[in-house]
């Protein structure tokens, strides 16, 4: 569930992108994963659905180890995008939370580097990271 206030813009970094609608303190939780409000799915959920309901679960979810779930923000979340570029990452995931890792100004992008809660992410969409900017 995201905690801060955000809107969704044209992205820089790819397709569209999360973007901070209020100034953003370093140290500021801005999302953490909710059970009763983010989806999660087990690998026989996703079995179960059309190709196309889980082909939106695995571009827009992630993968949490520990739980074995997939998981699916049921709000603008999903569209927060990766950067491979530590200048540029601002916000510090984990499967559970996100964080500020800097002050984040109106109308910056949030970017996190999914490997940090998600390391199967680029394999299972079949993109090579080194092609990623």
């Amino acid at each position: 569930m995201i905690l801060v206030k955000t809107i969704l813009k044209k992205s820089k970094t790819h397709g569209v992108g999360l973007y901070a609608d209020e100034f953003i303190p370093k140290g500021t939780v801005t999302w953490k994963y909710v059970p009763w409000f983010d989806i999660s799915y087990s690998d026989n959920d996703l079995k179960k659905m059309s190709k196309h309901a889980r082909n939106q679960v695995i571009w827009y979810g992630y993968f949490d180890k520990k739980s074995k779930k997939h998981i699916l923000c049921s709000d603008d979340q999903r569209f927060i995008n990766h950067s491979h570029n530590p200048k540029k990452i601002n916000i510090q995931s984990t499967p559970s939370k996100d964080v500020a890792k800097k002050n984040i100004k109106i109308g910056e992008e949030l970017l996190c580097d999914y490997n940090k809660f998600d390391s199967t992410y680029f394999d299972r969409m079949g993109i090579d990271r080194k092609k990623l900017r």
